[in-house]
């Protein structure tokens, strides 16, 4: 959609001001940690676009809360599993040997939308150090969140979703559904039962540029929607919707529909077809 269709489909003027008027309809106020997933293209036109949705953020939440966004940046990763494009396979070998390491100031943000893209180059922004799976955060608690980050438990409990599980955080997704709803990888970590496979991301260690080979965890969002609807039939204390901008907003508390989409995925488990 083209910046003039967006004006000419936006049925009032939108700006910080609006925006924070809305957030306290959401219930968002000072000192809240929020989590967001946001497609600004949803929003319709606001005066200054995504800064405009970060100041307004930041100015609800104040320095005394803290703001989370997912910072992924998936083609630093095994070039074999890449299928959006896909690339030859006479490349694979080059790709994992000349693939610029990851930097959490430089490395760019991928499928995250304009508003995270924006939220990254704030200068108080921090980002962790996941090469793939990476957080960034601003606000009181954001270099202690993202202190910790492991290579291998990326989305589990020693990562920043783990820490963020215990802290109050409310869900923000804006204008977008469930399978964007990076919290509920964690739940998929903590189903007893798993399945990994083989990446790989270039990372500097002790300064030197290399590629690393770790075990991931097998992640599924296409089954978050259908998990997001049977927790929204069950739990609507635990989620609230109204408009920001002009995008279908949902704010929903992390804990419980994580503990929720652990016990779905329990009881839903993925059929394998070829049994």
């Amino acid at each position: 959609m083209s910046e003039f269709d967006r004006v000419q489909e936006t049925t009032s003027f939108q700006s910080v001001e609006t925006l924070k008027q809305q957030l306290q309809t959401l219930g968002i106020q000072a000192g809240d940690a929020i989590m967001v997933h946001s497609s600004i293209k949803s929003m319709g036109w606001i005066a200054g676009g995504a800064k405009a949705v970060i100041d307004a953020l930041i100015e609800t939440i104040t320095p005394e809360g803290t703001i989370v966004m997912a910072a992924q940046s998936a083609e630093n990763s095994e070039p074999s599993y890449w299928m959006l494009p896909p690339v030859p396979k006479e490349w694979h070998e080059p790709i994992r040997q000349h693939m610029p390491a990851y930097d959490p100031h430089l490395t760019p943000l991928r499928g995250m939308g304009k508003i995270a893209e924006c939220f990254h180059r704030h200068p108080k922004t921090i980002r962790s150090y996941h090469p793939v799976h990476s957080f960034m955060a601003w606000g009181k608690h954001a270099e202690k969140w993202m202190m910790e980050h492991p290579l291998e438990d990326s989305f589990g409990m020693g990562s920043p979703l783990g820490t963020f599980l215990n802290k109050n955080v409310k869900i923000l997704l804006i204008g977008v559904g469930y399978d964007s709803c990076t919290a509920l990888h964690l739940s998929e970590h903590l189903l007893d039962t798993k399945t990994y496979m083989n990446q790989g991301a270039a990372m500097l260690v002790d300064g030197e540029r290399l590629w690393i080979e770790y075990q991931s965890v097998d992640g599924d969002s296409d089954r978050f929607p259908e998990l997001g609807e049977a927790f929204e039939k069950t739990h609507a204390d635990s989620f609230f919707v109204a408009k920001l901008g002009q995008a279908d907003c949902r704010v929903i508390q992390m804990k419980p529909l994580v503990e929720f989409g652990t016990e779905w995925l329990k009881e839903h488990p993925v059929v394998d077809d070829e049994q």
